[in-house]
């Protein structure tokens, strides 16, 4: 190990120079050598203790940033990315206790994990929902629907954006429809009004942010979302809500138990 607590070049590699300082610096960081928040080596000690071209850091350094490791802060230097918590995103979420308990889903979870959720940029809004969303709603193309947005964060670190649609002829004049829905969230409301949840379905795949949801999740660059579309369905077998949600994928472990029948 070097003076920085980092291995020398292996000068037999055929891996280039900057991939294994970039090799290097990750280990670092993996084992929290080098922890959450704090500064890596300049490029100036970088380049001093490999004997190296300051592009040949940078390229390392690039690397890292690209991979969601590390964050870039101008004339500061650069740093370990703080994670925000994982929430374990698991398949009993939205079990009927929690609702009973008055609590939705994310609040139930994330204090579960012990750490402290909140929501903010909460807008409400009447409108006519796109063509796939009344399809998965059965609706007609006239038919209006609730819009729900919503930002969840969990110690303060936003992870997760919320757009649910539920038809307006279920939601219009209910809670459903104001900011606050109340105790065990829009899930509570709707059994509430006569609609008895059944069961979920979920369509999940990974993909690169747009840049708003870049923005709004404050993402390092190279960390992708998982983009989950979920319908729920009340026991006459009717669609009463669409939730389209991007999640920040180092936020989450995605958690399922699977009937083996």
């Amino acid at each position: 190990m070097g003076e920085l607590g980092l291995p020398d070049l292996d000068p037999t590699s055929d891996r280039p120079v900057f991939k294994q300082i970039a090799d290097h610096l990750r280990a670092a960081i993996d084992s929290k050598e080098l922890s959450p928040g704090e500064k890596l080596p300049s490029e100036s000690q970088l380049i001093g203790h490999y004997d190296v071209a300051r592009m040949t850091v940078r390229h390392a350094l690039q690397i890292l940033q690209s991979e969601g490791l590390t964050v870039a802060e101008h004339g500061k230097g650069v740093f370990v990315r703080s994670r925000p918590p994982v929430r374990r995103l698991a398949s009993d979420r939205f079990a009927r206790h929690h609702r009973e308990q008055g609590k939705a889903a994310f609040i139930a979870e994330a204090e579960e994990a012990g750490v402290t959720p909140s929501v903010d940029s909460i807008d409400v809004t009447e409108s006519t929902p796109s063509t796939e969303i009344a399809s998965k709603l059965n609706l007609a193309s006239d038919d209006l629907v609730i819009v729900r947005t919503r930002r969840y964060l969990l110690d303060g670190h936003p992870v997760e954006l919320a757009t649910s649609y539920i038809p307006a002829s279920i939601a219009r004049d209910s809670r459903i429809a104001q900011a606050d829905s109340g105790p065990g969230g829009i899930y509570a409301r709707l059994e509430e009004l006569g609609h008895r949840l059944d069961h979920f379905t979920e369509e999940i795949r990974a993909r690169m942010p747009l840049r708003g949801e870049a923005r709004a999740l404050r993402l390092a660059p190279g960390v992708p979302v998982f983009h989950l579309v979920r319908t729920a369905y009340d026991q006459a077998g009717r669609a009463v809500e669409v939730c389209d949600t991007v999640m920040s994928s180092d936020a989450y472990v995605l958690s399922y138990e699977l009937p083996a029948r």
